[in-house]
């Protein structure tokens, strides 16, 4: 291949090329980075038609199969992560087009982000911060609620569902999880206590989200039942993935004022500038923010050389379907 065509995309911060050594294959290919989202599926495929190889950023750009149908040079997707649920991987390896991954993350600053929508909704930051930006002072500040002796409830205790249970321990809190696969042992290991998913909802003052999003097994987990069983001022967190919240009746019952919700992922990303979640006083938003952090760009990225290079060498590694590389063309 002479001189194949890179496109990075969804580099919304400007750091794709500052976190890793790209020099290895700028001697290789012609590299180029969008920093954009794209405002349709046309715009996209327009965009990035030329390319050779497309480096996504996992959980931003969708990739379904119709746009993957549509790109008639692309001959190799390096994601970050390791899973993704928003490119269609069996579409890739249907026309031969491999899909290199970056091995896992140890990464919490998800679990922190987590914790710190807890402590942004139980003490009204966003208006405090607002107020004192703008020369004000206490007005209209929410009365805080303090974390200690507080329930909180976790949905999932995996890696940043258990690191969340320890940051509620450390708050004096009285920590209880539920998933359909857990036991009284593993919760237990944890040092928190299993109780089923009504009670953990009935009595949790702030519940918060760590699930992995399967279908039909964990889409819409939460629920219109399981909202409007929430104690009236308790708080709901979802730093995982927006498919776990039935967000129709979430916005119905933020609009009635029941509770307030801290979230960092939306069922459309970018979340549009009228949606009417930016406009509501019991809601606080940030923009999928869970594993953006400085470690976890340098890992991602650092592999992704590394799986370039290895399929320009003709040695690809780190293939999720390699059944993509018996119909890959030559």
């Amino acid at each position: 291949m002479i001189c194949p065509a890179i496109a990075i995309l969804d580099d919304y911060q400007k750091v794709a090329l500052g976190a890793a050594d790209w020099s290895r294959l700028e001697a290789r290919a012609r590299i180029e980075v969008f920093h954009e989202p794209w405002p349709s599926e046309d715009a996209l495929v327009a965009a990035l038609a030329p390319f050779d190889v497309l480096v996504l950023m996992r959980e931003r750009t969708p990739f379904p199969a119709s746009v993957i149908a549509r790109l008639p040079n692309l001959r190799l997707i390096a994601l970050t992560g390791a899973r993704t649920n928003t490119l269609d991987v069996a579409a890739c390896a249907a026309r031969g087009i491999p899909v290199t991954h970056t091995t896992i993350n140890p990464s919490t600053g998800a679990a922190e982000l987590a914790f710190a929508l807890i402590l942004a909704c139980a003490r009204g930051l966003p208006r405090a911060f607002a107020n004192m930006a703008s020369g004000r002072w206490e007005e209209d500040v929410p009365m805080g609620m303090p974390l200690v002796g507080k329930r909180l409830g976790i949905l999932g205790l995996g890696q940043l569902g258990g690191e969340v249970a320890r940051f509620g321990l450390a708050f004096k809190m009285d920590v209880v999880a539920w998933s359909d696969d857990m036991t009284p042992e593993a919760a237990a290991a944890h040092n928190v206590r299993m109780v089923d998913k009504a009670e953990l909802f009935a009595t949790s003052d702030i519940i918060t989200l760590h699930l992995v999003l399967s279908k039909p097994r964990s889409w819409h987990t939460v629920g219109r039942k399981e909202l409007m069983s929430m104690k009236p001022g308790a708080i709901l967190i979802n730093a995982a993935r927006a498919g776990l919240v039935d967000s129709d009746a979430l916005m119905d019952v933020l609009k009635e004022g029941r509770i307030m919700t801290g979230l960092d992922v939306y069922d459309v990303e970018p979340l549009p500038p009228d949606h009417p979640l930016r406009k509501m006083p019991n809601v606080v938003l940030t923009p999928h923010l869970g594993y953006v952090v400085d470690d976890v760009f340098t890992y991602y990225y650092r592999d992704i050389v590394e799986d370039i290079e290895a399929w320009l060498d003709g040695r690809p590694i780190r293939i999720l379907d390699p059944g993509a590389l018996r119909n890959a063309r030559p």
